[in-house]
């Protein structure tokens, strides 16, 4: 879409779009929105060591993950009522994906269903998250249908044993559809390790834990058989005053020792973003708020050109670092550094207020 040139422009248009509701509730994050800001602070204090006089005429951004090439290491992120950036929601997205050639993730709280959402693009690498609102024999079904419906990989999001206090919905008193229909919560509060050692029992897929943050549960997971370790704070959405992703992620690469695969999503919006992590040590990066502005932007259509834009930005990085592949990476080509401009969840985007009008 050469009306997207930039991703400040898919953004800008998003917002154009959006209502005041739903702008906040996809921009926001929780109570002081200090962790959100700590995600992308987290990004910003990694610069890059570049080197030089290597031939990067070709240059592979491709990655896999459990077992699935992706054309670019990335998931679109599990978003709750994702429908109310467009009304297609999970099915608008998943198309997406397969059109492009990267993995989704529906939330169970996301339009439509799973079977809705396989049957819209059986081609995509599709992975479905659960939201557990219901004991042994309701996450038995779930990851039963998953697997009748060809999702390669299940996912348990386990950073949610309370709802958190999303300040700028209160303040409004905007309840999101996914919290009105959210009963049987007291459900996900109780979820424990016997819960993940149940599940190994039956799920024939790989099995991943999203909102790990501490070594101590990476390892835990290791232990219980777990195939990906997703490093989440759920955006900033849920613990305030917790680390950025990134912060979180060395510690993590170091637990698992290779022993499992890692994701990470936490502020990641630009290609030196996913470089960064891949370079950590991470196999994917997870595209939240940025799989938002963009389906809210231009539906399916605005989906590919923010990936399509992502891939440009990781191939010229890769090739301005010296490097011909996302696999050639290590932290060799990292180094801490003081941040250049104060935090936000738009700080990686300086550039949204021009536009064409202003030259």
């Amino acid at each position: 879409m050469s009306q997207f040139e930039t991703l400040h422009e898919i953004i800008r248009q998003a917002r154009r779009n959006l209502n005041q509701n739903n702008w906040d509730y996809l921009v926001g994050g929780v109570e002081t929105e200090t962790t959100l800001r700590r995600n992308r602070m987290a990004l910003d204090c990694v610069a890059f060591r570049a080197r030089v006089l290597r031939d990067v005429s070709t240059v592979d951004v491709t990655g896999p993950l459990l077992g699935r090439k992706l054309r670019l290491p990335v998931v679109l992120a599990p978003i709750g009522s994702l429908e109310m950036f467009e009304e297609g929601g999970g099915a608008t997205v998943v198309k997406a994906a397969g059109e492009f050639g990267c993995a989704h993730m529906l939330s169970s709280v996301c339009d439509p269903g799973l079977e809705e959402v396989s049957a819209a693009s059986p081609e995509a690498a599709r992975i479905f998250q659960l939201y557990v609102r219901g004991g042994d024999d309701f996450i038995a079904d779930y990851v039963r249908r998953a697997t009748d419906s060809g999702y390669y990989a299940f996912c348990l999001t386990v950073d949610t044993a309370h709802f958190s206090r999303r300040e700028r919905d209160i303040a409004k008193r905007y309840v999101t559809r996914g919290r009105r229909r959210a009963g049987g919560r007291e459900f996900q509060a109780a979820l424990s390790w016997a819960h993940v050692e149940r599940v190994k029992k039956y799920c024939k897929v790989p099995l991943i834990l999203k909102g790990i943050a501490t070594a101590e549960d990476a390892r835990i997971a290791v232990e219980h058989g777990v195939e990906c370790v997703y490093v989440s704070n759920h955006g900033g959405r849920q613990l305030d005053h917790g680390r950025g992703s990134l912060d979180v992620l060395p510690e993590v690469v170091d637990a698992v020792a290779g022993k499992a695969e890692i994701m990470v999503d936490g502020g990641f919006c630009r290609g030196t973003d996913i470089v960064k992590a891949i370079a950590m040590g991470a196999k994917a990066v997870g595209l939240g708020r940025m799989q938002g502005y963009a389906v809210a932007a231009a539906g399916q259509a605005g989906v590919v050109r923010m990936l399509e834009l992502l891939e440009d930005e990781v191939t010229r990085c890769l090739g301005l670092l010296g490097v011909t592949s996302l696999k050639a990476l290590d932290g060799s080509y990292l180094h801490p550094a003081a941040p250049a401009n104060p935090a936000h969840v738009l700080s990686a985007f300086p550039l949204l207020h021009i536009s064409e009008e202003t030259y």
